[in-house]
């Protein structure tokens, strides 16, 4: 088919009636009844969906200055969403490329980096705090059309994030053996892993500010620039971790450190790219260097606001630190398989928490635009949009549990256990997508401290003493811990949308 053929074509779906070029015109041959085919109403209106939906998807991924306070607010989650979903799936990208490197080097060494996570969590509770609290500023600004505030409460984020990667740091450098003791390594993880656990945590700053820059761009509605930014921190991971675990070409065989080591590369260039790119100046947000000094009132209202964010997330990710602290009685073997697993689940975890993310600034956007009532139908939008990608995942994960922890080890034992928990965990795949909205939902518009009494609830009276009795007392082992992750995380999802319909979270002050 020819240009001037599509030209015709689309001219017709347009409702063109000069479409088609000269035989379209053309009279037919006298005493013949001939009739021009006409494409069905559906097919016009089908082709004019399809054409719209590659012009969104082009600009959720290209990014554009949609102002998200009006519209459809459909396409406004879905321009958010695009960018932040993939986001979050590149973020997961380096977990499971370092997971999958690692397995080859054996059980103990994928159990370091799993034990090393479990610690590095409390380091993402800081900051995804911090990011909570930073993105609700940031939206809150942006819908008030204030961008230089906005960009105030940028510079005093990126402060605080630093100043809050110090402690970390030190511990990381100083006291990495000591670190994995504690959470019951064992001997060949301590001698050979606390490499990997150092440079983890003494590296932690590229992490926190990837987190907080991203939370950003994600506040004032540039999702697409943080998508961006981890495209290429991943790149340069997948291509360091074989060299530098390997010792590929004129590079020293690092091991499981060499992982790490990849990891904070990454990451470093990242943080480059995003502090080029907020001082330059996004299509929403841009950082002036006259602003780079302590603010106090703005950072005190971060800071208040944040306090929430951390403490829900340190609830619920120290709950983690205890379940691998339980799992580890069940030996190597079940607490490989559960790293993987959890791997695995953290991929599809973190693109659904990136479309929660969506909530969040359409929340905190639209609150600062004075319009509640369409900060609120973004959330139910959001939340069924959520549970329908979930609900599909969860099924991938219930019938192919086995073969994709395969991909990861070949040890019949890790298999197992790792399967076990795939498959459990994923039984509750259709309330967790409404316990990642909710909590976003009243982090984006400021209410951090509800998610957090939520959490503390769910987590630490529920989630703990019973992985503890099912899997300790009632001698149901590792699976005892799978199943109590089921029943807090949807109890999460249950209460999130009872407390969201009271309507106090349209009341926050910022």
């Amino acid at each position: 088919m020819t240009s001037s053929d599509h030209s015709g074509i689309e001219r017709q779906a347009d409702g063109d009636p000069h479409a088609g070029g000269a035989s379209a015109l053309a009279a037919p041959p006298e005493g013949q009844n001939q009739q021009i085919p006409q494409r069905p109403a559906g097919a016009l209106l089908a082709t004019s969906r399809l054409r719209q939906l590659r012009r969104d998807l082009a600009d959720a991924i290209r990014g554009t200055e949609m102002d998200y306070t009006r519209g459809s607010i459909g396409r406004a989650i879905f321009l958010l969403a695009v960018p932040m979903m993939l986001e979050m799936v590149l973020e997961s990208v380096f977990a499971v490329v370092d997971v999958y490197f690692v397995s080859s080097l054996g059980a103990s060494a994928v159990a370091t980096v799993g034990l090393t996570e479990s610690v590095l969590t409390l380091i993402y509770a800081v900051a995804i705090g911090l990011a909570m609290g930073t993105t609700a500023l940031v939206a809150r600004r942006i819908g008030e059309k204030n961008p230089r505030e906005a960009a105030d409460a940028a510079v005093q984020a990126i402060i605080v994030a630093l100043a809050a990667s110090i402690p970390f740091s030190i511990a990381g450098i100083f006291f990495a053996q000591r670190i994995l003791i504690l959470m019951g390594a064992d001997a060949w993880a301590i001698e050979h892993g606390w490499g990997y656990t150092a440079w983890m945590l003494g590296g932690n700053a590229v992490v926190m500010l990837i987190f907080i820059i991203n939370a950003i761009f994600r506040g004032a509605g540039d999702a697409a620039i943080a998508m961006r930014v981890l495209w290429i921190a991943n790149g340069i991971n997948i291509v360091l971790d074989p060299i530098l675990i390997y010792g590929w070409g004129p590079f020293p065989e690092m091991g499981v450190t060499g992982a790490a080591i990849a990891t904070n590369i990454g990451r470093g260039f990242g943080v480059l790219i995003q502090l080029y790119v907020l001082f330059r100046g996004a299509k929403h947000i841009r950082v002036a260097l006259r602003q780079v000094h302590l603010h106090a009132r703005v950072m005190w209202r971060l800071i208040r606001t944040s306090l929430g964010g951390i403490g829900q997330f340190i609830i619920a990710t120290s709950s983690w630190v205890f379940l691998v602290r339980i799992v580890s009685e069940f030996g190597a073997e079940a607490l490989a398989g559960y790293t993987i697993a959890v791997r695995i689940l953290v991929f599809t975890f973190l693109p659904a928490w990136g479309l929660s993310n969506a909530a969040a600034t359409l929340v905190g956007q639209n609150l600062g635009a004075k319009q509640p009532q369409r900060a609120e139908r973004s959330v139910w939008m959001t939340g069924l949009a959520n549970m329908c990608f979930l609900v599909i995942v969860s099924l991938v994960y219930i019938l192919f549990s086995e073969p994709l922890v395969r991909i990861f080890t070949a040890e019949r034992a890790v298999i197992e256990a790792g399967s076990q928990c795939l498959m459990i965990v994923s039984f509750g795949y259709l309330f967790y997508a409404w316990g990642m909205v909710m909590p976003q939902a009243f982090n984006g518009a400021g209410d951090t401290w509800t998610p957090t009494k939520i959490n503390f609830v769910c987590f630490w009276l529920l989630e703990i003493p019973l992985a503890y009795v099912l899997a300790m007392t009632l001698d149901l082992k590792a699976t005892g811990v799978y199943w109590s992750i089921v029943i807090a995380e949807s109890t999460v999802g249950i209460v999130g949308i009872m407390l969201f319909r009271r309507g106090t979270w349209k009341k926050t002050q910022l």
